[in-house]
């Protein structure tokens, strides 16, 4: 491996392959984390030398963009902080919520509300809280969620902007962005400031990266590591073949410029 890029892997898109399976092939593939499990799961990670990019917290229905779900969302945002800190793991993972009739101006008002009260101790804690746009246009499960509020990069750089902390960062999922927006290096560049991880998949359908899709990743890869980004880049897609596992080492070759 080239190695300039650092890779995860989403466990949940391969399930249900269990995660002792998932680890041991993605650490001898050179993939250093694998991303949105929980801290019961930590220790099988570590005894691959892996570890975990990308913290899960509340989901992504009841979200920060509604007061309603504050109490609720900042607990589990608290509690993801406090272990990905004691891991000494780098990121937990945010998202707006359902629109349920908000306006965008509200939305991003009450986001930033709730955010002010869990990003002191993020910043205590060294961890980035990372809020996370998807795409509305596709009304398949997992593959879009039509409803959603922060569904176009701008909004999630709004929050980002306002609170103006160094842990408040964007997770750029790569495929939603492309689904709902295109001109992803376009963007890429202009907040890279503000992007503390990515998410890749295929486009149309959340599957493979490769050339059966209209993604072209690697010149992707180069213009994120153009902007001097460190992070982590996560492969969050849904394998169609029999072996999925040779499915991620492709990607994983692709992505590796």
């Amino acid at each position: 491996m080239n190695g300039r890029i650092q890779q995860s892997v989403c466990h949940w898109c391969f399930e249900p392959m269990p995660l002792e399976e998932l680890a041991r092939a993605a650490a001898a593939m050179g993939i250093k984390s694998i991303e949105i499990v929980g801290p019961e799961t930590w220790p099988t990670l570590k005894k691959h030398g892996l570890i975990c990019a990308m913290t899960p917290s509340h989901g992504f229905v009841r979200g920060l963009n509604n007061k309603k779900y504050h109490p609720e969302c900042i607990e589990k945002l608290t509690a993801a902080i406090e272990a990905t800190s004691a891991a000494g793991f780098p990121n937990v993972i945010t998202f707006s919520g359902m629109r349920e009739g908000l306006s965008d101006e509200d939305g991003i008002a009450n986001t930033i509300v709730a955010l002010k009260q869990v990003l002191p101790l993020a910043e205590k804690k060294k961890v980035n809280i990372c809020l996370e746009p998807l795409n509305t246009r596709v009304d398949v499960e997992m593959k879009g969620h039509p409803g959603y509020q922060c569904d176009k990069v701008e909004w999630a750089a709004e929050v980002c902007e306002k609170l103006g902390s160094p842990r408040m960062k964007i997770l750029f999922d790569i495929y939603h962005t492309q689904v709902m927006q295109g001109d992803v290096i376009v963007r890429i560049k202009k907040y890279q400031d503000l992007i503390g991880h990515y998410h890749t998949a295929g486009v149309p359908g959340r599957n493979d990266i490769g050339d059966a899709q209209e993604i072209n990743y690697p010149p992707i890869m180069r213009a994120i590591l153009e902007t001097g980004y460190k992070g982590f880049v996560g492969q969050e897609y849904i394998p169609t073949g029999a072996d999925k596992l040779a499915a991620l080492r492709h990607g994983v070759q692709l992505c590796d410029v």
